[in-house]
């Protein structure tokens, strides 16, 4: 039993527990995405004197911020008790494409020491890189009302267009950074 809980799920079990789980919020009639529980956050902390957007009543998406907490604790869990090594399984090519832009160790770790040790993080490159990555990102998922599990997971599976055009350009824009951004980064 535990072997089947440390492998990764196939698409068979884990797409219907998705399914399940976004027809019991449309059921109930909740939201799904974690992009909106840093507006709840926000209007939690008082941005509603400030900005019209964050005046609502915060205590409604309460359940969102415990999902969120949930996130966390289970990607908590599952590092500490539940990975029995930190290698991950790349394609020998992607390995050799990423040792050609400077990442040594591609799949030793989940992270690479390259792009996420505090030491790199600590660098005026790093600092830059992290400041403009998280604006784009906060920037990114406000103008598009959502972000990528809100508008790959509710917004695609209630076929709204917006989404599918959302969707698009994560892909696009990840094939775009992959490709011709990363490797003028390093």
């Amino acid at each position: 039993m535990l072997d089947f809980i440390l492998q990764p799920w196939a698409w068979y079990v884990a797409g219907p527990i998705i399914a399940l789980c976004m027809f019991l919020m449309f059921y109930f009639g909740k939201k799904f995405g974690v992009s909106s529980n840093l507006e709840t956050v926000c209007s939690m902390g008082g941005a509603g004197k400030f900005v019209d957007f964050f005046k609502f009543d915060w205590r409604k998406n309460i359940w969102n911020l415990t999902f969120v907490v949930g996130l966390i604790l289970g990607g908590f869990i599952a590092e500490q008790w539940l990975t029995p090594d930190q290698t991950v399984a790349i394609n020998p090519k992607t390995v050799s494409d990423l040792a050609e832009i400077g990442i040594a160790d591609a799949g030793s770790t989940y992270l690479p020491d390259e792009i996420f040790s505090l030491e790199a993080l600590m660098t005026p490159k790093g600092f830059i890189i992290l400041l403009v990555a998280g604006l784009l990102v906060g920037f990114g998922s406000r103008y598009a009302g959502g972000c990528t599990s809100g508008h790959g997971i509710v917004g695609l599976s209630s076929l709204s267009m917006e989404s599918f055009i959302a969707v698009g350009g994560f892909f696009i824009g990840g094939l775009v950074m992959t490709w011709f951004i990363l490797p003028l980064l390093f």
